[in-house]
């Protein structure tokens, strides 16, 4: 697994999200009622940022194109048109700062 810096833990407020690009793949992160995650950014159900999406109070995101949602915490898809899970990956706060364990590239 590679770390990956997102940005310091001030810069990311509560019921938003940011994007990293990540070998691979792009990653989006959240934080919902303090606590930060992180799933792949592009909705399994069509070709939109999740990054761009919004963040609700229940730990879940929904994709800005279709309003399919998904669970922040499991990447769970919940709801039609996505069938789909989001990919997720585990995230650290280390002194301040935000990471994102992603797999190394090949």
């Amino acid at each position: 697994m590679a770390r990956i810096l997102v940005c310091e833990d001030s810069a990311l407020p509560d019921g938003e999200a940011i994007k990293v690009e990540a070998p691979g793949e792009a990653v989006a992160v959240f934080r919902s009622n303090g606590d930060v995650y992180a799933l792949a950014d592009r909705c399994s159900h069509g070709n939109a940022s999740m990054s761009e999406g919004y963040v609700e109070d229940d730990g879940t995101v929904e994709c800005p194109l279709h309003a399919a949602r998904f669970c922040l915490k499991t990447g769970a898809a919940l709801c039609q048109p996505a069938t789909e899970a989001l990919r997720t990956f585990p995230v650290a706060v280390v002194e301040g700062k935000i990471y994102v364990d992603v797999p190394e590239a090949a």
